[in-house]
């Protein structure tokens, strides 16, 4: 098995959230359609990394919680269906275009970290967050994830 990897993933909370995560369990991680977020999922992603649950598109923008990847890759069946707006008539069964992963709550953080708390520490300015700031997955280093892990802890 291979070493694990860490994620950040972005998600609107208004279209899912971490408490909807929580009440779930788990699910599909669907309609990603960002071709690099993609061949993230398809292509580095392995069954067990984490990946930090990142609440986008909301003030303050924030690291709410964590979960795990629990499934291979697979075509995102919303690409299929034409009442979806993740429908693509591009994508067809045999050649499909987008790939997800499935992914299970692990824990919800009591205090959020925020975007601007993550900037106060010099050690995590380097974290794609900031150089890749549109695509709604990134990596993490084994380091950066443990840091923020112990900010949400209050340390």
């Amino acid at each position: 098995m291979s070493e694990r990897q860490y994620w950040l993933m972005k998600s609107e909370p208004d279209a899912y959230s971490i408490d909807d995560l929580e009440r779930d369990g788990q699910i599909r991680w669907s309609g990603i359609r960002n071709y690099e977020a993609r061949n993230t999922m398809r292509d580095d992603m392995n069954i067990g990394d984490r990946a930090l649950f990142y609440h986008s598109n909301v003030k303050p923008p924030a690291i709410v919680g964590v979960m795990e990847v629990c499934s291979e890759p697979y075509p995102d069946p919303l690409q299929f269906d034409p009442d979806s707006k993740y429908f693509d008539e591009k994508s067809s069964e045999s050649d499909p275009r987008w790939q997800l992963v499935d992914v299970k709550f692990i824990q919800k953080f009591d205090t959020p970290v925020t975007r601007d708390e993550l900037k106060k520490h010099d050690d995590l300015l380097e974290m794609q967050l900031f150089k890749r700031n549109r695509l709604s997955i990134t990596e993490v280093r084994e380091s950066e994830y443990k840091k923020i892990l112990k900010l949400a802890e209050g340390n």
